[in-house]
């Protein structure tokens, strides 16, 4: 649930920090919903353990064409914080499918215009690995969440120091972040999730074993406000 009703209408929407690039922002609305169910499949388990029991309201970072509304009740509201307009027509459509109601917000993670201690639960998925700042965003995430509210989240990561992995994404890590919107193969999310000032931060790594071996180290976990 968030609070402030009123205040919240009032908010403008704006692409603050962003600006959509014509052929990757059409590229990466198109890749995902042809990709979409194979990567869907491929983390259906970790999303599963994260995502269950959704509230009846759910802020999303980078809600995408709407991979995690199947995670949603129907008659919920997802209010998404979604720059990329190339991506809102299928959002739009995945909402409607999934009987979830959405307020769809063009702004970039770091800037919700979202109230103070307002949010019971935020969510992303690959959504810190493109990001300009990281803790800037989970800043801001704390900022909205209100005390007992959780960040839930499903990433990619860097793979261990010297490892084949590691190798490969230092290698793509600049065509990997021209086609997926400034995507970094490199970070350790993990670092910046424990020092951003959560009450408790639970984390659990794991390996897919896909084609995109650079995208196959990952974190799943929920951060408690």
């Amino acid at each position: 649930m968030i609070d402030d009703e009123p205040a919240l209408a009032m908010t403008p929407a704006s692409t603050t920090g962003f600006a959509v690039h014509k052929g990757r922002g059409a590229f990466n609305a198109a890749f995902f919903g042809v990709m979409g169910p194979y990567i869907e499949w491929n983390v259906r388990a970790h999303k599963r353990r994260v995502f269950a029991d959704l509230p009846p309201t759910v802020v999303e970072l980078g809600s995408g064409i709407g991979p995690n509304l199947r995670w949603m009740t129907p008659g919920s509201t997802l209010v998404a914080v979604e720059p990329n307009v190339p991506m809102h027509r299928r959002l739009r459509a995945a909402a409607a499918r999934h009987g979830v109601n959405l307020d769809l917000r063009e702004r970039v993670a770091e800037h919700t215009g979202l109230p103070n201690r307002s949010v019971d639960c935020v969510i992303s998925s690959l959504v810190l690995c493109t990001v300009a700042d990281p803790a800037a965003v989970l800043a801001e995430v704390r900022r909205i969440l209100r005390p007992g509210g959780t960040y839930r989240f499903v990433e990619h990561i860097a793979a261990p120091a010297g490892t084949p992995t590691r190798i490969l994404q230092r290698a793509l890590r600049r065509p990997w972040a021209w086609t997926f919107e400034g995507c970094s193969c490199e970070r350790d999310l993990a670092v910046p999730l424990r020092a951003a000032g959560f009450c408790r931060v639970d984390i659990q790594p794991y390996r897919l074993h896909s084609p995109f071996v650079s995208f196959n180290t990952q974190i799943a976990g929920v951060a408690h406000a």
